[in-house]
């Protein structure tokens, strides 16, 4: 019983509504330990933050800069000391740097001159209890220090608050364990979505406690909550656990749907939940729902926190691990069962459960519970971070619409964060045949009412080379009054594409360059070499994020997981071809993929067999207590080395590719040129997009891989569709491009080429008139500006001496009249106007024509 911190305003009591177990187990008998403890100054100092935002904390204070804080156990003579474990309670407060910097355990034999024995972590990922295991220290005098590290040069932006000073370390529990601990089990017990597991194994240890040892009295509880029980002789260790809520709620409903949230493992409780969502609304529309009014349902970004017990969790994992949880349960209280390997196994098996029951109970089943009603669903997940226990792609596997999400940086910042999640679900559609990949789009954070297709271009773009052909645009709040401009937003996120945005009225045109370009990206199949594999127990977005996979260039990929690399694919003439039939020529292992199930490697062996080609490095173990590891070395061992059905070792991608033509090149002209592409089939022929990534022109040449049909261009921004020049070689098709900044066009292959080769004429641009003198320009009534002022020269608002000019926010009609003689307009010319740098969007009508 105690307290769990849920939000810094908020308590919720802990109490156990439902008894899962009663262990006991068989323990070396110890002598008591006991420690003074001692901190920085002599003593603690209770917390002068204790306004709500902290649990029954004291704070350690903060050293100067680049000096420790240290809090110490003085145990009068050498023990051995196997972990600690640290509580600290996050003051929410915006401090001038991290508000837990560089903590390390450290041992002594003086009390004088002491050396680290482990680094605790302050990533966010972590659970916000958490326990650190070492190698066996052996030591009088233990601490834990904190260094006061220098904090970084300062965001000057006045959107951001001035940091305050670092106060110190808020500690609500520090323990020193004299027996062995996983490490960083609560992690591992499912208590976080931390990422990269396999690099916290547990070190190897002796004295762990002996499953032989482990004693299972549940059936000996009574009711009043005694137990009755007479241990045999020995030292014994009862441990009694229960669950309870997490406190957790549901965010960003309105304040009478606003409650707990549901138990999201269950299948009985989470299909209450929806039915009865579901009924509000058939209740309300009536035969509205379905094929004739209300069709889907979105299921947003995962923000409920992560859980790892319901009502049947030792059931469901008996049924679905092959052995009993209940004998290994001390494990999820941090003790060492049969071994350090072994005990970090079973909590493998255990994070993997919560994973199935999460993607099955959760996702799978309102798929099913809104087809029974005619309706499909969308649905994102982790989004750019790990939100919850589980694998990324698998509650996206029977959505009828996968889809990610998609912010925009700010304004002259770029960002490819998002990139992994927009390709988890298109991999997702194209394995399994859903095709349109739809995205939560071009959210923004900050900055609002700054954004124009000028800014976002760019991301929507990447986003569109990253696989997404359908926008779900970050928000669109109603506006139901004229006399509040610029209007309502949604909290302080949004894109705000409201019709009191600026540029709405004139805002078709980038629409429709969006649904063009999703259109055309929605036809045939998605043309991709390499199949990448990444492993379990991470997701997509924590794996490549910060680090994306290499990928050769020119060539196209897909991520798979276990769960459709195993249901999936077989191989059809030496390429892997999904059940969708989508296919690739490699199948890539990424390094996590080494912690490999044996199910898995079961499977490469048999793809190999058929003739697909596999290269990645050997898998170094079943992460599995399930799996038989005799069984998965050998495997391992028979199908990584040299000769034909072997995967080699040491073999890259590159030297797999070696002799395949590159499905896309193009010249540089510059060192910095980058272009985008992706390719689809079609049964006629082939679609390429092509973009730009530069804020300039490029004159370049395209080399896709087709032949024997002549290119075309096709604008999507403005629907013009034009030959294109063109010679082929090699089986390649080379195009020249002309591509203005930030530019995107299709490269359409639908029509057989006549030749090898053929030259358009290029256009020939002769400068007429420079058009200068005033400009008579009309602002917006009511928004603080004149009605109209004369501009001798076309300048920026921002920069004009009246105030109403200067800070003006809306639209204004420039009027020029000009003579145009008649020698301008030759037969089949065309007659441009350049306005130069406009800001952010321009109409142009002459004689009263767009």
């Amino acid at each position: 019983v105690g307290t769990y911190q849920n939000r810094a305003d908020r308590k919720w009591p802990v109490e156990f509504y439902a008894d899962s177990a009663v262990i006991a187990y068989r323990s070396a008998k110890a002598e008591p330990v006991s420690a003074t403890v001692t901190a920085t100054g002599g003593t603690f100092t209770q917390s002068a933050l204790s306004d709500g935002d902290c649990w029954n904390a004291t704070l350690l204070p903060a050293a100067a800069v680049n000096e420790k804080a240290w809090i110490q156990f003085d145990f009068g003579k050498p023990h051995t000391i196997y972990g600690a474990t640290l509580a600290t309670a996050g003051p929410g407060r915006h401090y001038a740097h991290d508000p837990n910097p560089a903590q390390s355990i450290e041992a002594s034999d003086d009390g004088i001159h002491f050396h680290s024995v482990a680094t605790i972590p302050t990533a966010t990922d972590r659970a916000g209890v958490f326990t650190v295991a070492f190698p066996a220290a052996t030591a009088r005098y233990f601490r834990l220090t904190v260094l006061n590290t220098p904090a970084p040069p300062r965001d000057p932006s006045p959107a951001v608050r001035a940091p305050i000073p670092f106060p110190g370390t808020l500690v609500a529990e520090l323990v020193l364990h004299p027996e062995p601990v996983i490490n960083r089990f609560q992690d591992k017990a499912g208590f976080s979505a931390a990422m990269g597991i396999y690099e916290l194994a547990t070190p190897a240890v002796t004295g762990a406690i002996r499953k032989v040892d482990i004693v299972d009295l549940t059936s000996k509880l009574r009711p009043d909550g005694s137990l009755d029980w007479t241990p045999p002789e020995g030292h014994w260790v009862v441990l009694r656990f229960g669950y309870s809520m997490t406190g957790a709620r549901n965010g960003t409903a309105s304040p009478e749907a606003t409650g707990l949230e549901v138990d999201n493992l269950s299948s009985r409780h989470v299909k209450a939940y929806f039915d009865n969502y579901l009924d509000q609304y058939k209740n309300t529309l009536g035969p509205l729902m379905g094929k004739r009014g209300l069709q889907y349902v979105i299921t947003d970004s995962w923000e409920a926190g992560t859980l790892n017990w319901t009502d049947d969790l030792l059931a469901e994992f008996s049924r679905r691990r092959g052995y009993d949880l209940r004998s290994w349960m001390p494990v999820l209280a941090g003790r060492v069962v049969e071994s350090a390997e072994t005990s970090d196994r079973v909590l493998w098996d255990f994070r993997q459960t919560i994973g199935e029951l999460t993607s099955e109970n959760h996702y799978d089943q309102l798929t099913t519970l809104l087809h029974a009603r005619g309706m499909g669903r969308y649905s994102e997940s982790h989004e750019y971070r790990r939100a919850f226990v589980g694998d990324g792609m698998e509650p996206k596997r029977n959505a009828d619409i996968p889809m990610g999400a998609m912010w925009v940086p700010a304004p002259g910042k770029s960002s490819s964060r998002n990139d992994p999640d927009i390709r988890e679900s298109a991999s997702v559609a194209h394995i399994y045949g859903q095709n349109l990949v739809a995205a939560e789009s071009l959210t923004a954070a900050t900055h609002a009412w700054c954004y124009s297709p000028e800014t976002l271009k760019p991301t929507a773009d990447r986003l569109l080379a990253m696989g997404l052909n359908r926008f779900v645009i970050h928000t669109s709040v109603h506006q139901p009054v004229n006399d509040k401009k610029p209007g309502l937003g949604l909290g302080p996120y949004g894109q705000w594409f409201t019709r009191h945005e600026t540029w709405a009225e004139l805002a078709k045109p980038w629409t429709t360059y969006l649904a063009r370009s999703s259109y055309l990206l929605q036809q045939g199949r998605f043309v991709a070499d390499i199949l990448y594999y990444y492993g379990d127990d991470s997701n997509v977005v924590a794996l490549f994020t910060q680090n994306p996979p290499r990928i050769p260039a020119g060539f196209s990929f897909d991520y798979v997981n276990s769960d459709a690399l195993k249901t999936q694919f077989s191989v059809v003439n030496g390429r892997l071809r999904a059940q969708s039939g989508m296919s690739y020529r490699v199948l890539a292992l990424d390094p996590n993929s080494q912690h490999m199930t044996l199910a898995v490697l079961r499977k490469l062996r048999d793809l190999v067999a058929a003739g697909a080609v596999v290269v990645g490095p050997k898998p170094i173990e079943s992460p599995s207590e399930a799996d038989n590891q005799a069984e998965f070395r050998t495997l391992a061992d028979s199908l990584w080395g040299k000769g034909k059905g072997k995967i080699q070792e040491g073999r890259t991608l590159e030297q797999a590719l070696a002799g395949v033509a590159r499905d896309y090149d193009y010249s540089k002209p510059q060192a910095d040129t980058e272009l985008l592409f992706v390719h689809r089939k079609l049964a006629v022929g082939d679609i390429y997009w092509v973009n730009n990534r530069q804020a300039r022109v490029e004159t370049l040449d395209a080399t896709f891989r087709v032949t024997g049909k002549a290119p075309e261009i096709w604008r999507p921004d403005t629907g013009v569709v034009e030959p294109a020049s063109y010679r082929t070689a090699n089986g390649r098709t080379t195009v020249p491009l002309r591509l203005e900044p930030n530019d995107a066009v299709f490269v359409v292959f639908r029509k057989p080429a006549g030749a090898p080769e053929r030259k358009i004429k290029t256009p020939v641009e002769t400068m007429l008139a420079t058009v200068s003198g005033p400009w008579e320009v009309a602002f917006q009534p009511d928004r603080g500006a004149p009605e109209k002022i004369t501009m001798d020269s076309l300048r920026s608002w921002h920069t004009d001496a009246d105030t109403g000019v200067k800070y003006f926010s809306g639209t204004a009609a420039y009027t020029k009249t000009i003579e145009a003689p008649a020698s301008w307009f030759k037969s089949g010319a065309k007659l441009w106007l350049d306005l130069g740098d406009v800001k952010n969007l321009a109409e142009v009508t002459v004689n009263g024509k767009p």
